[in-house]
């Protein structure tokens, strides 16, 4: 059990890292000269000749190696479980720290994620979980299935607004890399999953930009968020066949999923924090 809550703890760190990075991120981009992918070398240009989004970038990959180490000791749908109450981090970052800034419902949705990570915490208490390692069949359809899903909410009309069409494009990129990220924790013959992760997180980082120049950092990065953590979630039970701890602290472990699932949400829909 020890393991386990040091891997908790340390993708509770990932989880503040990666999205105050975040946010900075999106401030750097935003001063930006208007960019395109069709110029990737002027757009890569771009952003490593910003120092601000240089610093952002390297505090968000010592969030990510956290993140790798977290999976090490603990089962995915936990560590992205954590990791997905960073969103109440990424608010009160664009609040500038300043709580009465957020809206009722971003409030709300810190509340909410708060209340997630303490019922987590309770299913958890002399609960020892389970992981199995995956089939390769079950890993291709899901990884395929993320790509694709990308692809038509980048490239095809869709019903939502184009920054937060890029944001969930961003974050189901960035959810088959941590799925990839958990693949090569197993060692041997799955670390052939770096080729695909290094190609999503790349992807899912441009992607993500983009979005930045189309909405502010709650809506990209909330919607982003909340794609990364509930896809390898869901993973975890189907793809790596986690179980849920019986009676009582199943259904709070549940319980605790569902509000940090509904906090990002909410985050994810919230216009720019009042000045």
């Amino acid at each position: 059990m020890t393991t386990l809550w040091l891997g908790l703890g340390l993708a509770m760190v990932s989880a503040v890292a990666v999205n105050w990075a975040y946010s900075r991120e999106h401030d750097a981009v935003a001063s930006m000269p208007p960019f395109t992918w069709r110029r990737p070398v002027a757009f890569v240009s771009s952003l490593l000749g910003s120092r601000a989004w240089v610093a952002a970038f390297g505090t968000e990959t010592v969030g990510w190696l956290l993140y790798v180490a977290a999976l090490r000791l603990a089962p995915l749908a936990l560590v992205q479980a954590v990791c997905a109450s960073g969103i109440a981090v990424l608010a009160l970052a664009t609040a500038r720290g300043h709580p009465g800034r957020l809206t009722r419902r971003e409030q709300l949705a810190v509340v909410i994620a708060v209340v997630g990570l303490v019922l987590l915490a309770l299913s958890l208490t002399g609960v020892q979980p389970v992981e199995h390692e995956p089939v390769w069949t079950a890993v291709a359809v899901w990884l395929g299935a993320l790509a694709a899903g990308a692809l038509v909410m980048v490239g095809l009309p869709v019903r939502l607004a184009r920054g937060p069409a890029l944001g969930l494009a961003a974050g189901l990129l960035f959810a088959g890399g941590d799925i990839c990220a958990k693949l090569i924790v197993y060692g041997g013959t799955w670390f052939v999953a770096l080729v695909p992760l290094i190609a999503f997180y790349a992807l899912g980082t441009s992607v993500l930009q983009g979005a930045f120049r189309h909405a502010n950092a709650l809506t990209a990065a909330g919607l982003a968020t909340l794609a990364t953590n509930a896809v390898p979630i869901a993973a975890g039970f189907v793809v790596f066949g986690e179980e849920l701890p019986d009676g009582a602290h199943g259904g709070l472990q549940v319980a605790a999923f569902a509000s940090l699932v509904v906090s990002a949400t909410l985050l994810g829909r919230s216009t720019p924090p009042r000045s």
